[in-house]
């Protein structure tokens, strides 16, 4: 499973990390992923979903 958000497909992207000379070294920038129950293609499934998907209500947890 890719680290990637299943609603918006947010995903990891790279760039550089600058230390205090200015030196550029390669690093990647992640999103912040929940592994949360949602109701997805209208069944119950645990995926990733990013926390900008949780607090926009795109993320609809099952009802109980």
């Amino acid at each position: 499973m890719a680290y990637k958000c299943e609603l918006c497909g947010k995903k990891a992207v790279s760039g550089n990390s600058y230390s205090h000379s200015h030196r550029a070294t390669k690093r990647t920038f992640k999103p912040n992923l929940q592994k949360q129950k949602i109701v997805h293609a209208g069944k119950t499934q645990s995926v990733y979903v990013c926390t900008i998907c949780i607090k926009s209500g795109k993320a609809v947890r099952p009802a109980k």
